[in-house]
């Protein structure tokens, strides 16, 4: 799909975040370890100390609208890096990274990849989310954001980078890739954090993100999903 050497090929690392102090740092050192990189952060309005701490790291910081889609099309517009990597500001990637990107890349008709997902937290509901994700995606070839989506930049101008939607960005993004070639998912797991599963419960969440996904499918704009959700999400019990 591209005449990029992707095995020298330099990785942007994009990490949207708003109000992340407590996950950026852990974010940002799970990428150092890693050669030929960048890490640029998109914040949309911190009010705490995330993009000091994001500074005091290394990474270049920019400043957009808040909005997942947004802020990650934002930061792809200032990468110099022939690979994208979009990464949740509570996720962490495994060591050797950078390797398993450029490699996954190669392999014929792969348009995009993920990583397998891992939860921080040894609860039993936890586990079988984790299974959950495991079945979506390979079978499916329907990873999710928190999984760390990677392509080229090639690729991702093809596609006309995130939709700028308020919510379900990836998910459609995925599914306009799927449609280019293969998304191949590799088996090392990136590390997120279980703070939506646990403020919320295990099982609520997981009906939750299930009946917001048929929504979407069945046409129901994402504006008001996005407001239903957020309501629901902060709901108390």
């Amino acid at each position: 799909m591209s005449l990029v050497n992707l095995t020298t090929a330099k990785v942007s690392i994009i990490i949207p975040t708003l109000n992340e102090a407590g996950n950026i740092k852990g974010a940002i050192a799970s990428t150092q370890s890693s050669a030929n990189i960048e890490v640029i952060v998109v914040d949309g309005g911190s009010s705490d100390d995330t993009v000091n701490i994001a500074q005091s790291l290394g990474a270049k910081v920019i400043f957009s609208s808040p909005g997942r889609a947004l802020q990650m099309n934002a930061g792809a517009t200032v990468a110099s890096g022939d690979v994208l990597l979009f990464l949740h500001a509570d996720t962490r990637l495994p060591v050797g990274f950078d390797a398993m990107i450029r490699t996954a890349l190669q392999q014929p008709k792969t348009v995009a990849g993920a990583f397998n997902l891992q939860i921080d937290h040894p609860g039993l509901g936890l586990k079988l989310v984790e299974l959950g994700v495991k079945w979506r995606s390979h079978l499916m070839q329907m990873p999710y954001g928190d999984q760390a989506i990677f392509l080229t930049q090639q690729v991702f101008q093809e596609i006309g980078g995130f939709p700028e939607l308020p919510i379900m960005e990836d998910f459609e993004l995925i599914r306009r890739l799927k449609s280019m070639g293969n998304i191949v998912i590799i088996n090392t797991p990136v590390i997120t954090s279980a703070r939506r599963w646990l403020q919320k419960g295990v099982i609520q969440t997981t009906l939750l993100n299930q009946i917001i996904i048929i929504a979407y499918l069945f046409g129901v704009s994402p504006a008001p999903i996005r407001s239903w959700y957020r309501r629901e999400r902060f709901r108390k019990n």
